[in-house]
């Protein structure tokens, strides 16, 4: 009985430093703000949302009214498709038009990607 406790405080004390090094590791892995990596389209142009709403199909990107082609996807800060009433208003976007001038994917722009794509440009 004695041999098999002894056994087990041999055991004790790697275990507690695996048990310290696991709550460490959740700790910090935790603490990491979850935002979300995309690649954007390297052809796409920069422009701000109007303030005014139009109908359905049509957005205000700047002072031109552009229209989305069917299918359109409209991806917001977080990489998550939204409908166009969910459009935020006087936001930063890189949209990406079709052959005809549709819009036919439009990204809503994070601070930073927004200045990584202006220092790109500007190479």
């Amino acid at each position: 009985m004695a041999l098999k406790h002894l056994n087990a405080l041999c055991y004790l004390g790697p275990m507690v430093k695996w048990v310290a090094a696991l709550a460490l590791a959740f700790t910090f892995s935790a603490a990491v703000p979850a935002q979300p990596i995309r690649i954007l389209p390297p052809g796409g142009k920069l422009g701000v949302l109007g303030g005014q709403r139009y109908a359905f199909p049509l957005v205000q990107i700047g002072n031109d009214v552009l229209r989305l082609s069917p299918g359109a996807l409209v991806y917001d800060q977080n990489n998550r498709t939204i409908v166009h009433a969910a459009l935020p208003g006087n936001a930063a976007v890189l949209y990406v038009q079709d052959a005809v001038g549709e819009v036919s994917r439009m990204y809503v722009l994070r601070p930073e990607e927004l200045e990584g794509i202006r220092r790109a440009r500007e190479r």
